[in-house]
């Protein structure tokens, strides 16, 4: 399978992903930028800690100095970390090694254009591809046998003044667990000392072997510790990050996950206090209640596809003040139309001081109806299936922008293919549950056992 996915360039190290790919990326990035008709003086490089980082930094600097340009680089750092020092350095785009909340194993590339615009296959990722394929085809691997001392910019103290120019210093003091999971969410440590919150750390020591859980606040079962904290501590929110902190979750004083659509509603409600008649972009797989609540809220919904550059790429086109995702991403004008999981923490903080209301009372409201989680079916004909559900469901209100959605009075559902795995998902919602079971087992039919 190849390292070059439909969002980012991630493998097996170094089976799949080595310092010879690395630094024909480097090149092949500069040579992307370079087509788009820049002149390109600078790329910002940064990395999470995981073993194969350091050395795989190294080769994609090289590449990218072999192409006459500078390597702005920033050293151990959160992929938000990287957007901000892409606008921040004025550079050309920028590179975050990391393979997120994969398994220590694997290790890889997040790439962005000038001003943090994102790269996916169909904007640049197959045309890096191609042009790596070519020259380990034609032998043309010669890297740099000299040492490469790269010197970080010292940036994170911008970065967190920038942050907190966005925290409310006013009303009641919170007490917050955040849970690094061992990831680069422990580089906010300095930063959540300085808000004016009780900071309570949870796997905050470096170490991307993530030896407590893995770090992928999307799964539950990674939860459970912050959950319990949040009890022990009598704490008023719970915060988890995935490895390169670029997705967060959010706990309520009960303990109790708030799900990360009801999330982007909450935060968009908060920012639209001051900001009527703002756009608000949210992923096709979230609840009715998002576009309801941004509506009363006086904001204008729009529903786009799941993955970060549609989402970018609409807020831009329409100025959105922010975006979400079912994935935990949340997005902001502010950050550049680029997700910022600590900003949206800093939001959420604001929030529950503004109203002086506990986050479960808060949420409470937009919990009117029953919604699944995404479930998995093991597919090969991914376009036959999706034909079946067109004919079976034919009845309701169909849309294709992103797999199949089909929309009824009373409920709806969204399948859409994965992009890496010969799998589709299902997220599907209802006015209660005992109904929208009723609803499943007709859609089981055609999708047949859950993986």
């Amino acid at each position: 399978m190849s390292v070059f996915k439909a969002y980012d360039i991630r493998g097996i190290y170094p089976e799949e992903l080595d310092e010879s790919k690395a630094y024909l990326i480097g090149k092949a990035f500069v040579e992307l930028l370079k087509k788009d008709g820049l002149n390109v003086k600078s790329v910002v490089v940064s990395r999470d800690d995981r073993k194969s980082s350091g050395s795989l930094s190294d080769a994609l600097a090289k590449g990218i100095i072999s192409q006459g340009v500078e390597v702005k680089y920033i050293g151990l750092s959160t992929t938000p970390m990287n957007y901000f020092a892409i606008n921040k350095l004025k550079a050309d785009g920028g590179i975050q090694v990391t393979a997120s909340h994969n398994p220590p194993q694997y290790n890889g590339f997040k790439l962005s254009r000038k001003e943090a615009r994102p790269i996916s296959k169909d904007t640049g990722i197959d045309f890096i591809e191609q042009l790596t394929l070519k020259w380990l085809k034609d032998n043309k691997v010669t890297i740099d046998s000299d040492d490469l001392t790269l010197r970080p910019i010292y940036i994170k103290d911008q970065y967190f003044n920038w942050l907190l120019s966005f925290a409310n210093t006013q009303g009641r003091k919170l007490k917050v667990v955040v849970d690094a999971a061992n990831g680069m969410g422990v580089l906010y440590r300095d930063l959540f000392e300085s808000l004016d919150i009780d900071f309570i750390p949870l796997f905050f020591e470096l170490d991307c072997s993530f030896p407590n859980h893995e770090p992928n606040p999307l799964k539950e079962e990674n939860l459970k510790w912050l959950q319990q904290k949040v009890l022990e501590e009598n704490a008023d929110l719970g915060v988890a990050f995935d490895g390169d902190a670029d997705r967060a979750a959010f706990v309520d004083e009960k303990g109790e996950i708030v799900r990360n659509d009801i999330t982007t509603a909450l935060l968009a409600a908060y920012l639209l206090e001051n900001n009527k008649g703002r756009v608000v972009v949210y992923d096709l797989r979230s609840s009715r209640v998002v576009p309801e609540y941004i509506k009363k809220m006086g904001g204008i919904p729009i529903k786009e596809r799941v993955g970060h550059s549609f989402i970018k790429k609409t807020m831009r086109e329409k100025k959105a003040i922010m975006g979400g995702e079912l994935a935990g991403h949340y997005y902001f004008a502010d950050s550049f139309y680029a997700d910022s999981a600590i900003l949206a923490v800093i939001h959420m903080l604001n929030l529950l001081k503004s109203k002086n209301a506990n986050l479960s009372e808060i949420a409470s409201p937009l919990k009117k109806y029953y919604k699944t989680p995404e479930i998995n079916f093991k597919i090969d004909n991914k376009d036959q299936v999706i034909s079946e559900l067109a004919k079976t469901f034919k009845d309701g209100q169909i849309s294709f922008l992103d797999g199949i959605t089909v929309e009824y009075e009373d409920w709806w559902f969204n399948v859409r293919p994965s992009n890496t795995e010969p799998l589709v998902r299902l997220v599907a919602e209802g006015k209660e549950e005992k109904f929208l079971k009723k609803k499943l087992e007709k859609l089981f039919d055609v999708l047949g056992v859950p993986e």
